[in-house]
């Protein structure tokens, strides 16, 4: 082919790739969930699962998890999670909406935490060897954790089974 032919050639297919583009209908959010998420302050740091969204919400600078169910949209109840003097960084919640995982700043240190819902219970976990845990995500079944950490100024990532 020529240089003058695959000029043609690639013009073509950019055409087609516009073309295509342009027909996707435009991406719309979900009003009534929306609505909800307005109504509780500033939103940042959302984790979704299946049925569950979870995200970390404030207002006036007072920040905490909070736990959506999808089907219902509405808040649950997080008895044991939100500390007045703890400052929620990171969250993710399992597939069944039983398990959250946190990364929060507390008394000037910065934690990793696992928040079971059924108990109503919130177990530190200890990081070792030693670093700062950043953000988490948590699997669909609850039993593995992806934690990003730093150590010595470099980030990497640790994958953790919990029980």
């Amino acid at each position: 082919m020529t240089l003058r032919g695959r000029a043609a050639a690639a013009a073509a297919s950019l055409l087609t790739a516009a073309a295509l583009a342009g027909c996707a209908p435009p991406l719309r959010p979900l009003g009534p969930l929306n609505q909800v998420l307005q109504q509780a302050g500033v939103n940042h740091a959302p984790a979704l699962s299946d049925r569950w969204l979870a995200l970390i919400s404030g207002r006036q600078g007072r920040e905490q998890v909070l736990l959506i169910h999808l089907q219902t949209r509405r808040p649950v109840p997080l008895p044991g999670l939100n500390r007045p003097d703890a400052q929620p960084v990171s969250v993710s919640v399992d597939g069944e909406g039983e398990r959250l995982a946190m990364v929060r700043q507390l008394d000037g240190r910065t934690e990793l935490a696992v928040y079971r819902r059924s108990t109503q219970s919130l177990q530190r976990l200890p990081i070792d060897p030693p670093g700062v845990p950043q953000q988490v995500a948590l699997s669909a079944d609850g039993k593995v954790l992806a934690v990003q950490v730093s150590r010595g100024g470099l980030w990497g990532v640790d994958l953790i089974e919990l029980p």
